[in-house]
């Protein structure tokens, strides 16, 4: 199981480490572990969530309160999420077979 370091994270999120600390106070879904030395290390499924969190709150304009109870709604309920997820891979498989006849197209 791959884990991040939370200088990996906020490369990957966006998400500055003293808010990604903040987050783990507030949302009980992000609890990354720690190892010997005090050093946080976070799952995939938590970078998952810390990037949900982001869209709900800069995208959707979410409150964090609004975005952490989302959070924990979408998780009592998986097989809607499943499901959303799936039709957004179906999506972004038929942009990116858009992309690349538009790419083609050009050469």
């Amino acid at each position: 199981m791959a884990l991040f370091s939370i200088g990996e994270v906020e490369k990957i999120t966006g998400v500055k480490a003293h808010i990604l600390r903040y987050w783990e106070e507030v949302v009980p879904s992000i609890t990354p572990q720690k190892d010997i030395g005090g050093r946080r290390t976070y799952s995939i499924r938590e970078v998952q969530i810390i990037m949900r969190l982001k869209y709900l709150i800069q995208k959707k304009k979410f409150s964090i309160e609004g975005a952490r109870n989302q959070i924990i709604a979408e998780i009592d309920k998986p097989e809607e999420v499943v499901g959303m997820l799936q039709q957004i891979n179906e999506i972004r498989s038929e942009l990116l077979y858009m992309f690349k006849a538009v790419q083609n197209t050009k050469k």
